[in-house]
């Protein structure tokens, strides 16, 4: 709950202190506000244990004995009356009320702030308060001090000028002052100075302690502090358990600060947004995105209000889950909601929608960033140079590369270059590739394994076999090891490589992964041993990361399908298969059969189609009945970084096979027929004549 405090003439309000253990966090919450960054500067009279602005102020000025204040008849109880503002007398009575010395010791703390740190002064502004000082006046201008290297003087001087009654007050407002300046050293050596005094903490002490741990980023402090507090006789409110959810989940103690969270949830505690934000952003780094989404939803449902750190940790959350819709769900309800987006927005939805590839977007965003003259970093241009690599988005990666260039603030790194090397080896512009390779040695990076890989992937592009050996020899030079990726895309250069020079890549392909080395000599030197073979298959599928798995199956069976070895392609495809390489490539519904070719190579989709064809034969033979239509599924795209997708080679075999399959008109990718036309087709196939020519 929060209170206002205003200090116009026209306005009186009551603020009590207890000494009840229950108290202590209301009054925190009216003074002191340690978890808000913006200070309230309450106007409060401190000289007993229950205070009150509707009391009596002591005679400061001398009022006339017609002041309106008096009472003429002599019974009224009430210790103020309203003024008509346009009154004549209103001006001058503003004059004597105590707003105006509120006023007059707000500017006093002003001019303390630019004071010489030094006692004579700072004594010599106070002097001017003369004998005539209050508990309160001391509070007031301690309470709107931000100097810290000051405060601890303006204290001492108060504390021999006045006797406080309740000396930890001007404690805390002065560690108030301490945590505004982010200055935790000064806190601590305060706390030392007060118990050397013999002054108790109270609960708003170490409230205050803790949230200035909080601000300055300080979580463990945070929570030494905690631990204080029972030995002190201090029990944490609500408000300093929700700050420890913050300081648990900066500290990396996820389950206290879960367990302190479940505990707000059940008894009502008053949460912040910067604890909802740590949440968020703890659920995230977690990898637990339902849960920053539930966060989320649960802040709305209480009736908080989220802020663009809110949003934009979201955002955050969002774009690492790669969720790329709901980021763009949040957006649109932070900018529903009145809140125009800042660079740390524009920079959540660039990393989002370029790690999910929606190219679309980001350049969107991209461009919007230019449009309002914020400044893109490294990271960000990288981001979206990586998407347009991946994308094969040339056009557009070389003119965020000239922005880059062109901007004066960001120079390309590693990661630059290398998004730029790989755009050029998959267009198989060589020179290009070779000219960046150069800028990037002569910018002062070496050559990392993802642009070798792209070399490499050049270089087996433009049949230059030699500069792929070269390449592999660089790589061991600079002390590299061949990863999987590496090793799939040198597998992958042999599959466009002539077969007489195969044999200058056995040699690389052994050095780097010996096992894939021993299954490519079986099939290069065309080796006997079918056991063997799928034996040592299977041992190097199972010896490589799931993620090239298919990389590898695919382009073992290209080579097989190159070196016409059909039946050791067909061993490889049951291989994957048994090994879930491959999954669903064939379907059966009561109305359709289908082949399904997405995901594999046009090798690999070729042998699929030699052994479903296989298998239509012999359901023919065996009398099966066929569903009404059979259908082949290629998809519709095309490779990145060619004109030529799977769908139209396809075409072109299918045409040669004399096949029934016809592109579907209402279908994209998918090639069908009928079962008559299908059965006629394989009745023809099995022919003598056919099989003898």
């Amino acid at each position: 709950m929060s209170y206002p405090l205003t200090s116009s003439s026209s306005s009186l309000f009551s603020i009590s202190y207890s000494s009840s253990s229950s108290s202590p966090s209301s009054y925190f919450n009216l003074c002191y506000s340690p978890f808000s960054f913006q200070p309230s500067y309450p106007k409060t009279l401190l000289h007993s244990n229950h205070v009150s602005l509707h009391e009596p102020i002591p005679d400061i000025t001398n009022h006339d004995k017609d002041s309106n204040f008096d009472d003429p008849d002599g019974k009224s109880s009430k210790n103020y009356i309203w003024v008509n503002p346009n009154s004549p007398r209103a001006k001058q009575l503003r004059k004597k009320s105590y707003d105006a010395r509120y006023n007059s010791l707000v500017k006093l703390a002003h001019s303390l702030d630019s004071c010489n740190p030094t006692e004579n002064d700072v004594s010599e502004i106070l002097n001017g308060l003369r004998d005539n000082v209050l508990e309160q006046d001391a509070v007031i201008v301690l309470n709107n001090m931000f100097n810290s290297h000051i405060a601890p003087l303006v204290l001492r001087y108060f504390q021999r000028i006045i006797k406080p009654t309740r000396e930890v007050i001007l404690y805390n407002v002065t560690f108030k002052v301490f945590r505004n300046c982010r200055d935790f050293v000064g806190v601590e050596k305060l706390f030392d100075e007060m118990l050397q005094r013999g002054v108790e903490p109270d609960n708003v002490t170490f409230s205050t302690i803790i949230s200035c741990a909080r601000i300055c980023s300080l979580p463990n402090k945070a929570m030494e502090w905690f631990e204080k507090m029972p030995s002190f006789g201090c029990e944490p409110d609500d408000v300093t358990y929700s700050a420890m959810i913050d300081a648990y989940g900066r500290s990396g103690h996820i389950d206290m600060a879960l367990n302190l969270y479940d505990r707000a949830r059940t008894e009502k505690w008053r949460i912040d947004t910067v604890t909802f934000s740590t949440l968020i952003r703890m659920y995230g780094k977690a990898g637990n995105y339902d849960g920053s989404l539930n966060v989320y939803e649960e802040m709305k449902v209480l009736g908080v209000k989220p802020n663009m750190v809110i949003y934009n940790t979201l955002l955050d959350a969002m774009g690492r889950a790669k969720r790329p819709w709901q980021a763009k769900i949040i957006y649109k309800e932070m900018t529903n909601n009145g809140l125009s987006p800042n660079w740390a927005t524009y920079a959540s939805l660039i990393r989002a929608y370029g790690r999910a590839r929606f190219s679309e977007d980001a350049l969107i965003v991209y461009k919007e960033m230019k449009e309002k003259g914020m400044n893109m970093n490294t990271h960000l241009y990288n981001t979206l140079l990586a998407m347009c690599a991946d994308l094969g988005y040339a056009d557009e990666a070389f003119e965020i590369f000239e922005d880059m260039r062109s901007s004066g603030t960001c120079q390309p790194d590693s990661w630059t270059f290398s998004s730029l090397i790989t755009i050029y080896s998959c267009s198989g512009n060589v020179s290009e590739a070779e000219r960046m390779l150069n800028e990037m040695i002569e910018s002062g990076f070496d050559p990392t394994i993802f642009v070798l890989t792209s070399l490499v992937q050049c270089y087996g592009k433009a049949k230059r076999t030699n500069d792929v050996v070269k390449t592999f020899n660089q790589l061991i030079d600079l002390g590299i090891n061949p990863d999987d990726r590496f090793c799939a895309c040198l597998l992958n250069v042999m599959t466009q490589t002539p077969k007489e020079e195969l044999g200058k890549l056995t040699g690389c392909v052994e050095a780097a992964n010996p096992k894939l080395g021993s299954v490519v000599r079986y099939l290069v030197e065309e080796q006997e041993g079918d056991g063997d073979f799928r034996k040592e298959a299977s041992e190097l599928f199972n010896s490589i990361s799931d993620e090239v798995k298919k990389a590898f199956c695919n382009s073992l069976i290209d080579l097989c399908v190159n070196l016409n070895l059909l039946d050791r392609a067909c061993e490889l495809l049951e291989l994957g298969l048994t090994l879930e390489i491959y999954r669903g490539i064939q379907s059966k519904s009561p109305t359709q059969w289908s082949l399904h070719l997405r995901s594999l190579s046009l090798g690999a989709a070729l042998t699929a189609l030699h052994i479903w064809i296989n298998d239509l034969s012999k359901a023919l033979e065996s009398g099966e009945d066929f569903p009404p239509m059979l259908g082949i599924n290629t998809g519709h795209g095309k490779h990145k970084y060619s004109d030529k997708g799977l769908a139209s080679v396809f075409e072109s075999h299918l045409k040669e096979l004399n096949s029934p399959f016809h592109e579907a008109p209402d279908k994209a990718g998918w090639f069908s027929t009928t079962n008559v036309a299908a059965k006629s087709w394989l009745v023809a196939r099995s022919s003598p004549e056919l099989v003898a020519a």
